[in-house]
């Protein structure tokens, strides 16, 4: 398993393209070599898949906006084969609990945009909050998701800060997904419902990491939403240590 950062933890500095390039060299320098574009600023993907080149990158997975997935379907294909990117994720999705029609609508937008994905050799990510932990009815969101969804369609960017904050525990969530995490966010849980670099928490990563790697993920992608005040460069090399010293590169 390959580790990367996820550039939402460092979003406020890549408000411009100039701090995204920036940004991208500092990343590079503390070590990772995979990364998640998320939360950035707009570029082109020609320029994008330049930088990451000069700077040894690779994306792998990106968060992309909601109605760009399901009304530019053939525009988002092109990008990510522009930056050689395989997987196509969505970060947030708003599902009603009280009620199916946001479910249903769920469905309805994305699975065709899914499958046009899968026509082109892409993979479509759904990334969990701790939301998907309410129930319809009698069964709980993330449930309901892997029922529904064939695999082939959809995987899951498990999110083990969110699986924890939801009541789940992250690492059985890994063995349920099994075979649909290629890639999954490391986010470490603190007293007081605080994210922390990893490590620094209180999540027991060495069954993360032996679930993930059984049920197939390729990379464990770095991510601190709220770095408390800290600097996210730093908060990031952290987590690259810890991760380093448990032997993944």
């Amino acid at each position: 398993m390959e580790i990367g950062a996820q550039f939402y933890t460092i979003r406020n500095e890549c408000k411009t393209l100039e701090g995204l390039a920036e940004s991208l060299k500092k990343v590079a320098d503390i070590g990772y070599r995979t990364v998640q574009l998320s939360g950035v600023c707009d570029y082109d993907p020609q320029w994008m898949k330049q930088q990451l080149d000069q700077n040894g990158l690779r994306c792998v997975l990106t968060h992309t906006p909601a109605g760009k997935l399901t009304a530019e379907t053939a525009q988002v294909v092109s990008d990510h084969q522009t930056l050689d990117c395989p997987y196509v994720g969505l970060g947030w999705y708003p599902f009603d609990e009280a009620q199916n029609a946001g479910y249903d609508q769920f469905l309805a937008d994305y699975l065709p945009m899914a499958r046009v994905l899968k026509e082109n050799g892409l993979y479509f990510m759904y990334h969990n909050h701790d939301q998907e932990f309410k129930k319809i009815g009698d069964q709980i969101i993330l449930e309901r998701l892997l029922a529904d969804i064939p695999a082939d369609l959809m995987g899951f960017t498990l999110d083990t800060f969110w699986v924890q904050a939801g009541g789940g525990d992250p690492a059985q969530w890994l063995e349920r997904l099994a075979g649909r995490i290629p890639c999954i966010h490391l986010k470490d849980f603190a007293y007081g419902r605080k994210m922390a670099v990893i490590g620094e928490g209180n999540i027991n990563f060495d069954r993360v990491f032996e679930k993930a790697e059984a049920g197939g993920t390729k990379y464990m992608l770095v991510e601190q939403d709220d770095c408390n005040g800290e600097d996210p460069f730093e908060c990031l090399r952290r987590s690259y240590q810890y991760l380093r010293a448990n032997g993944f590169q």
